[in-house]
């Protein structure tokens, strides 16, 4: 059988669950929020790489929607910014109940598979979104979220992102303290974003499987928003999963020195680097036709899945795009309707249908079900933790750091 149609097949049995996708965020930018200026029951590949009929056509059964904010925003302002983003994606389930559903537990997930919905989860990208507070960090949990990545492109006041001046040494007291409350809720302790020794450090702490939403192999391209060998051997002890990126910067070497051009000609226009508005992304467009840049294909994530596999093992892999939150993607997978593509290639190095199945779908399921069991056990022990920033760290204050980010 032709590999793209055997891969239509497996997914329709076994579909994705992607880790990141920034669609709440584009909603945000482009329409407020507005869900009836930009429907997403409908075709909207001029304006965004998500909508409903291209997850169908991903075979997409699973989505961990970013409840994302901008480093930009501190304080109260990012609490409530944070809230904004949770509040659309459950509006979003609300207004396409026959497409989407809601997912707050492994079962929730599984249902949804069995509905012949999309399971909609919800991920925090970045600690910065809980203002220093563990009691945010539980309201968050209470509301649907899921993961929490714990830092974005800068520092927090208590871990260290792998795109900042390195301030804490990876995490503070406060920081394994977070990490410890995240495992007693259930709340799976995203690495994506952090540096390497926040990474270990966040291992090392750990009472549960973590995840990594959408990081790729750092041995196969060398950049600090991908994950060192080391940690990807140290994830079958833990029982993580670490879900590969499409995002052409972090998978390509040859696209690492383009993008950092392409980011100051943003900045130079009057736009961030991260801006994906349809302004944004014609002065982006406007620069590939005079600069043409180095392209990632299907096969580029393919290496990496290959190398991931090697050195973590199939139990400990699966998918997060990040579509929606990158200004280019990989040929082959231009936006959420190409993940059997990625199946195909796959199929065509020998993977076989068990080992892709747990790719797509049993490892993410598997990962959230078994950090709901290791919170199970901790609640029996522990308390909500009502440790403060001040109380464990004192005067240290690491996000005080001069920071130059950079990424998605």
């Amino acid at each position: 059988m032709d590999p793209l149609a055997r891969a239509r097949e497996l997914l329709a049995e076994h579909p994705v669950v992607d880790g990141h996708n920034d669609l709440p965020w584009a909603l945000r930018k482009q329409v407020s929020y507005d869900l009836d200026r930009l429907d997403i029951g409908a075709d909207q590949s001029d304006r965004l790489h998500t909508d409903i009929p291209r997850l169908r056509a991903g075979g997409v059964g699973g989505q961990f929607w970013s409840v994302y904010v901008s480093n930009e925003l501190t304080g109260g302002a990012a609490v409530t910014a944070t809230l904004e983003q949770v509040d659309v994606v459950r509006r979003m389930t609300e207004r396409y109940p026959a497409d989407l559903r809601l997912a707050l537990t492994a079962d929730d997930m599984e249902a949804a598979r069995a509905e012949g919905r999309i399971a909609s989860l919800m991920g925090a990208e970045g600690g910065h979104s809980i203002d220093d507070s563990l009691a945010t960090l539980r309201a968050l949990y209470d509301l649907g979220v899921r993961y929490m990545t714990l830092t974005h492109n800068e520092n927090t006041a208590w871990a260290d992102s792998a795109t900042d001046e390195p301030a804490a040494g990876g995490l503070t007291a406060f920081g394994e303290e977070v990490v410890r409350e995240m495992n007693r809720l259930g709340m799976l302790v995203d690495l994506s974003h952090v540096s390497a020794d926040t990474m270990r450090a966040a291992l090392r702490v750990a009472e549960a499987p973590v995840l990594f939403s959408h990081s790729s192999a750092r041995a196969v391209c060398d950049h600090v928003r991908n994950i060192p060998d080391d940690v990807l051997a140290a994830l079958p002890a833990n029982g993580g999963v670490a879900m590969a990126t499409f995002v052409p910067k972090f998978i390509l070497p040859a696209a690492i020195e383009w993008t950092l051009a392409a980011d100051e000609n943003m900045r130079a226009k009057g736009f961030h680097h991260l801006d994906t508005t349809p302004e944004g992304m014609a002065v982006q467009r406007a620069y590939e036709a005079a600069h043409p840049r180095p392209i990632a294909t299907v096969g580029t994530v393919a290496d990496h899945l290959d190398h991931m596999r090697e050195v973590a093992g199939i139990d400990h892999l699966g998918i997060g795009g990040d579509f929606d939150g990158t200004a280019f993607t990989p040929s082959g997978l231009t936006d959420v309707a190409g993940y059997p593509h990625l199946v195909a290639e796959l199929l065509r190095r020998h993977w076989s249908d068990a080992d892709l199945a747990k790719l797509t779908w049993h490892n993410a399921v598997r990962v959230l079900r078994d950090a709901e069991s290791a919170a199970a056990s901790l609640r029996t022990r522990r308390a909500p933790s009502v440790a403060t920033l001040a109380a464990l760290d004192g005067e240290f204050s690491p996000a005080e750091a001069t920071s130059s980010p950079s990424g998605v």
